[in-house]
């Protein structure tokens, strides 16, 4: 894992806060992104103790407006915010907080995030709730695993997956050896190109083995400040 927040010394703390704009309620409003994808999970309000409980935890803390009282988020269901960034907007009115989602459930519903509705009528959310919008390479994966456990006539990616190991990564052979080509011959918009068949091909082959996107993100982040190599 990588480290979360490093959490700024008391006085640059106490700078931070004063920089930040609050509402007449003493208030601001927080945007919690899952920290891998993008996703955007809740909205909710901090206050400053809020915010002062969040670096002294390293635990999200927001201010509930419904109970007025200091609400340490997952503190009863479990589904804690490790925080793992914090910016605010040029006005310094917003706070956008980069989180680590335990359980991957961040709504009351049950739903991974509190944006799950697309439609004017309104559903119960929970764990079957639409997923949030993410990173392009998250919502590709997301479609070539909706292709493989609910096939469509014609598809190219249920193509791929029935003919199994042998046709992607036969694939993954053909567009590397392009990506390379291009690269040699300095073609940008070549190397773009080839580079977006490699990520879908191997995607694909994720998809055909059970291992999830996530999984690859996580490992990736995990190298993050890993030792230099020689």
């Amino acid at each position: 894992m990588t480290p979360s927040f490093q959490v700024p010394g008391a006085g640059a703390a106490q700078r931070l806060l004063a920089v930040l704009r609050f509402n007449d309620a003493g208030l601001i409003p927080a945007v919690a992104q899952d920290w891998l994808d993008g996703a955007v999970l809740m909205v909710a309000w901090m206050n400053r103790e809020a915010i002062e409980r969040t670096f002294a935890t390293g635990e999200v803390h927001y201010w509930s407006r419904s109970r007025a009282e200091l609400w340490h988020k997952g503190a009863t269901s479990g589904h804690t915010q490790t925080l793992r960034g914090l910016r605010y907007d040029c006005d310094a009115d917003v706070l956008l907080l980069t989180i680590e989602q335990r359980g991957d459930v961040a709504c009351h519903t049950g739903a991974r995030s509190c944006f799950y509705e697309e439609g004017p009528d309104p559903t119960a959310g929970g764990a079957n709730a639409a997923a949030p919008p993410a990173d392009v390479c998250t919502e590709l994966m997301r479609v070539i695993e909706g292709r493989r456990d609910n096939p469509e006539p014609g598809s190219y990616t249920n193509k791929l997956l029935e003919g199994g190991d042998n046709r992607i990564l036969k694939k993954i052979g053909e567009e590397s050896a392009e990506f390379v080509m291009a690269c040699k011959d300095g073609d940008a918009a070549g190397i773009a190109g080839e580079a977006a068949d490699i990520v879908f091909h191997l995607q694909v082959a994720l998809a055909l083995h059970g291992v999830s996107w996530r999984e690859v993100q996580q490992v990736l982040a995990a190298r993050r400040g890993a030792p230099r190599r020689d």
